[in-house]
């Protein structure tokens, strides 16, 4: 992960992954004119995914700043 372009390939991989998760888990939800309480089944997965894009855009920032 010492490179800029592999980093923001994983960053790729994991933000794709993250949206897949997401349309999986809303794709269970049926439209009812009642609440529903939704339970998520990939919560986990999601949180460790959103975790890792962020801190991988923190070191694409920084590495950004510190080209400047």
């Amino acid at each position: 992960m010492s490179n800029r372009v592999e980093i923001l390939e994983e960053y790729r991989q994991a933000n794709s992954q993250l949206a897949t998760l997401k349309e999986k888990e809303s794709a269970t939800v049926q439209s009812t004119s009642e609440t529903v309480q939704i339970e998520p089944r990939y919560g986990e997965e999601m949180n460790y995914l959103s975790n890792k894009c962020a801190q991988l855009d923190m070191i694409l920032e920084a590495m950004d700043a510190s080209e400047d």
